[in-house]
Parts: C-alpha cells; sequence; structure tokens
C-alpha cells in the first residue's frame, strides 16, 4: 500500500535548518556578502531585477545568495517582497535618447552619429578559462592597464530616426494614452503591444531566447538587423502635484534594442522597415535582443502580415507561458503530495488491467470452443 508521509511541521522546520545549512557550506570558507554579489555578479543581480519587476541591486543581490544561485527562486523572493511595497505614484516615461551610454553598437549603420561606444561586452572575448581569476588577492587576474572608456555625456540620437527622416521605417505611434499595468490586472487576450512589451521585459530569458533563435532559423520569417544596442544610465523623473512640475528622483541602468525589420507591405502599409523593440533592466543584451526579435514577430496582426503559424507568432502562447515564475509554480507543485489522486489513479489501472485479462480469458475460451 502507499501511504501518506508522516512529519508535519517538525518536519518542515528540520528542512528550513537544513536548507539553511547547505546554503552555508564549508564554514572554513568566508561567507559571501550581498555586497560582493551585488558589485561581481552584476549579470546575474540585472537578470533578478528584471525578470522581478523590481530596480533594487541590493535587493536582487539578497535574493540570490538566500536562492543559493538559483535566479529564478531569487525572482520568486524579489516579485514576493514587491507586492508588500506601497505605491506613491508613477513616473515619466524614460528619455533613453538621453542615455549616458556605457555601450552603443549600431549592426546596420558603421559611422552611426555619435560613434560606436563598444563598452565592457564579452564579444570579442576568446572564451578561454581565466585560471588567473582563481587566485586570491585584490589583483588577481588583473592584466595590465589600459585607458578606460567612458559614458557619453551628450545625448546620442536613436539610429531610426535617421531612417524616419526619409520614411523608410515605420513611424511609433505617440504613445500618450497610459499602458495597462500587467502587475495590477490580469492578462487578457488579444493584447496590445504596451502590454506584450510588459509581458516580454518580465518574461524568462532562456524561453525569450529560444524562440528569438526560432524566428531565425525560419520560423516567422522575420529577418532582423539590430539597429541600435545601448546600454547606460538614464534619469527617473515624477510629477509631484505639490511642486507643479516633475523631479529627478534617481537613476536606472537599462538596456535597450530595437531591431529593423524588412516588411514589403500590406494592403494599408507600404513597402518599408519595421521595429522590434527590446528594454530591460541593467545590462542584459541577450534578453533584449530576444525581446525586440519575439515583439515584431507578435506584430503580424497589427501590420496585415500572414501568421504562418510560427510558436514565436501565437501571442496565448508566448505570453501565457514566458513567465518564469508562473511555470515554476505550476511545474513544482508536481512534487508536492498527490497520494489521493494517485491511489484513484492507481485503482483506475488496475481495474482496467483486470478488465484486460477477462477479455483476454474469453478470448482464448472461444478460440479453445
Amino acid at each position: 500500500m502507499y501511504v501518506a508521509v508522516k512529519g508535519g511541521e517538525r518536519a518542515i522546520e528540520n528542512a528550513h535548518a537544513w536548507l539553511a545549512e547547505e546554503r552555508r557550506g564549508d564554514l572554513a570558507v568566508a561567507e559571501l556578502s550581498v555586497a560582493q554579489i551585488r558589485e561581481q555578479l552584476r549579470l546575474a543581480v540585472n537578470r533578478v531585477m528584471a525578470e522581478g519587476s523590481l530596480y533594487d541591486p541590493d535587493l536582487a543581490a539578497l535574493a540570490i545568495k538566500q536562492a543559493r544561485g538559483d535566479l529564478i527562486e531569487a525572482i520568486f523572493l524579489v516579485r514576493a517582497y514587491r507586492t508588500t511595497l506601497p505605491r506613491f505614484g508613477a513616473s515619466r516615461p524614460v528619455e533613453t535618447g538621453d542615455m549616458a551610454c556605457d555601450r552603443r553598437i549600431s549592426a546596420t549603420f558603421k559611422d552611426a552619429p555619435g560613434g560606436q561606444v563598444l563598452g565592457p561586452t564579452f564579444d570579442y572575448t576568446h572564451r578561454l578559462m581565466d585560471f588567473a581569476l582563481a587566485a586570491e588577492g585584490e589583483d588577481a587576474g588583473a592584466g595590465p592597464e589600459v585607458p578606460r572608456g567612458v559614458p557619453t555625456e551628450e545625448p546620442v540620437p536613436h539610429i531610426t530616426e535617421f531612417l524616419n527622416r526619409d520614411g523608410m521605417i515605420e513611424r511609433e505611434p505617440d504613445g500618450n494614452d497610459e499602458p495597462p499595468d500587467l502587475t495590477r490586472a490580469p492578462l487578457e487576450f488579444p493584447a496590445d503591444r504596451p502590454l506584450r512589451l510588459q509581458n516580454l521585459t518580465r518574461g524568462d530569458e532562456g524561453f525569450l531566447l529560444g524562440l528569438a533563435y526560432s524566428t531565425q532559423r525560419g520560423y516567422a520569417r522575420s529577418h532582423a538587423f539590430v539597429g541600435e544596442l545601448r546600454v547606460g544610465t538614464v534619469a527617473v523623473e515624477m510629477d509631484i502635484p505639490e511642486l507643479g512640475f516633475a523631479i529627478e528622483i534617481g537613476e536606472v541602468d537599462l538596456t535597450e534594442c530595437e531591431t529593423v525589420n524588412q516588411f514589403k507591405g500590406s494592403k494599408t502599409e507600404p513597402p518599408q522597415f519595421t521595429r522590434g523593440y527590446g528594454l530591460v533592466f541593467g545590462m542584459s543584451e541577450r534578453k533584449a535582443i530576444a525581446m525586440a526579435l519575439v515583439d515584431r514577430a507578435l506584430r503580424t496582426r497589427e501590420l496585415g502580415e500572414d501568421n504562418l503559424g510560427a510558436p514565436a507568432q501565437d501571442e496565448e502562447f508566448v505570453l501565457a507561458h514566458s513567465d518564469n515564475v508562473q511555470a515554476t509554480g505550476f511545474l513544482e507543485h508536481i512534487k508536492l503530495p498527490h497520494y489521493v489522486d494517485f491511489q484513484s489513479e492507481l485503482e483506475l489501472v488496475r481495474r482496467l488491467r483486470r478488465e484486460a485479462a477477462l477479455a483476454a480469458s474469453a478470448q482464448q475460451a472461444e478460440a479453445v470452443e
């Protein structure tokens, strides 16, 4: 017989204690600090902030430490904490054109106005293990000093503005309407583009990466160029009713990607280039590019294109399955007790086997007769 596991509250408390012991690891090794995670595992921190919908590097680093490096669990912790915070108002849309860029590149124009800023990137590294990093000390793994780039001080225009001048790329709507808030209202279909973009920026990076890759392999017929990828800091402003004007309340690091896609035209639109868009907290280029590719694939309806039935073009499939917190909860709930359900399934299978055995016996008896 299958019986329920016994233990209750005491077993859960012991499990928590064991988890804390595993999290700490060998006591002979110095404990990892939140500051170390924040400063040295910055890309992981950025992902937790982006998919957790909360810009706070310290909290994201703490969540990573508590989750033992499991980023999805850390994202879950940040989202849960986010629900406890009061909401005082809404900030103005950030002006990414005023970004102080640590990195700004274009795959469409070599001599882009404002220049190409390579910035800190893995793109040109050799992907060889640097065993010097295993050494101890502040200077471990440090190479010869080289001049370090500085963020752009003057605003640099978006690349797509130059295509705009000739009418070669679709114009973006003014966007004066207040967008829906996915964190306060459930997702509904069909979803307009602002709602889709909110969903994608909170979506799981690996899921979006797979979908974006599928569009590049022909499952959407949407060949894209990276018109511009920029990483940097933007000011956040908020209107203060008592003052009658907006003030700067802080800064955030963002990654923005605009893709340029060919469009053959439709019954209502002439041939031109169209856009895909990605915007993510922190330095998260892979996520921003993937988001832009998937955003463009989801625009078939509004552009009047033929839907080829590709996964990345299926709005409900993409948006309903991109959230890693929801996916984790649904997936991991099956490891919780399902004893009663399984007993009913077990009894059903046993009954079917008995019926099948009886039927087989009857057939054999008929054959002998």
